[in-house]
């Protein structure tokens, strides 16, 4: 989808994600020490939000104006503040070791733009960071609920990994994850690929 497709679906008055973070940014993030964190890709701003309301600097980036001023007056609302850039990530370029923390949230992009900003994703993290990359699985086409229904868009843990080969992160964790799904029909199963690495 295109900068003017997600300016269209945030257009709501409806959150599209809701209002919290995502179950494994909650995990996998609830124990670090708070410092600055990037959040690229940040959308409507709710895990942006979730690390501000615990004591992080936070800066969230997007392209989508729509869902970026969602996320000012969500923050706005919940009484926490965080800056918001509105950039094209295949372009953004983070400060360099200037963050404790660098989140990629279902950013489904092709194979090449990927590796292009995970990897200006990863030059952003500070000596003792962490970065927290979790996606649509590649899996999840044939054996998981949802998502994009384009391969090409579609990652493992291990394609992440190889992007993140030479940047000086090592990985802490690569693999597929279960991430349980709410629907009418009960609960469904989505399959994610979550990578966490740290300088």
């Amino acid at each position: 989808m295109d900068q003017a497709a997600w300016d269209e679906r945030y257009a709501g008055p409806e959150l599209v994600w809701g209002a919290g973070p995502n179950c494994f940014v909650a995990e996998e993030l609830a124990a670090l020490e708070p410092g600055r964190a990037l959040d690229l890709g940040t959308g409507e701003g709710r895990n942006a939000i979730w690390l501000a309301e615990r004591g992080w600097r936070v800066t969230g980036v997007d392209f989508s104006a729509v869902g970026l001023e969602k996320a000012k007056r969500l923050a706005e609302a919940r009484g926490v503040s965080a800056e918001w850039i509105r950039a094209d990530l295949t372009d953004f370029q983070p400060e360099p070791r200037a963050f404790d923390l660098v989140a990629i949230l279902y950013l489904q992009v092709q194979a090449q733009d990927r590796t292009t900003i995970v990897r200006a994703a990863a030059a952003g993290v500070a000596a003792g960071g962490t970065l927290l990359l979790v996606g649509h699985h590649s899996d999840n086409i044939e054996r998981g609920h949802g998502g994009p229904q384009a391969p090409a868009v579609l990652y493992s843990a291990e394609d992440v990994a190889a992007d993140l080969e030479g940047t000086g992160l090592s990985i802490q964790r690569a693999e597929m994850v279960e991430r349980p799904v709410p629907t009418p029909d009960g609960e469904r199963i989505a399959l994610d690929a979550l990578v966490r690495a740290r300088r």
